[in-house]
């Protein structure tokens, strides 16, 4: 998975490419991590703290480090500013597939890198990890990342009722699929 984590850490795109996730970045993932409109639906603790992000950045680099999960901050090519993270995780070696998440700093909303990001995801996962299908489970309020990955061409393959209980509120879980066209 290592050869798989510097390739994923290489990823570039039009307006943003992907970097691995390093201590040192701290305050800018605090910066969005700590937004309470940006960890909202994400299933992630608030981050209070630069001790708290600090943490969570060594938990991620540890989960990297053992296979489990592939993590790139996300940089926006203009200014060199990390704008969020991209994720796949959940791997399922046996049916070939993996879950991914993304998170953006809310001022980068709504200008496509959400967009570009799960593009960029999407290929890598299917090219060079060679999986079969991909998924992502997202908050029913959080319209635009549901947009993001219809854009990506996943497909509304489910709901789950009352899945979620934030802020003292049921929401549900839309489940998206996408499955390789490659070979076909």
């Amino acid at each position: 998975m290592e050869k798989q984590a510097v390739l994923f850490h290489s990823l570039e795109g039009e307006k943003i490419y992907f970097k691995a996730l390093r201590i040192e970045d701290v305050q800018e993932i605090h910066h969005y991590a700590s937004d309470q409109k940006v960890s909202r639906f994400i299933g992630w603790n608030l981050m209070s703290t630069l001790e708290d992000t600090r943490q969570f950045i060594e938990i991620m680099i540890k989960r990297e480090s053992e296979g489990t999960h592939l993590y790139s901050s996300i940089v926006e090519k203009i200014t060199h500013e990390i704008i969020g993270i991209a994720i796949i995780f959940n791997f399922d070696q046996e049916a070939n597939q993996a879950e991914i998440g993304y998170v953006l700093h809310k001022k980068h909303w709504d200008k496509g890198y959400g967009t570009e990001i799960v593009a960029l995801i999407s290929d890598f996962a299917f090219k060079s990890l060679k999986l079969h299908k991909l998924h992502a489970a997202v908050v029913h309020a959080n319209i635009g990342s549901a947009r993001i990955l219809e854009k990506n061409s996943y497909e509304l393959e489910g709901r789950l009722k009352d899945h979620y209980f934030i802020e003292d509120k049921y929401y549900d879980a839309l489940l998206f699929g996408k499955i390789t066209n490659l070979g076909t």
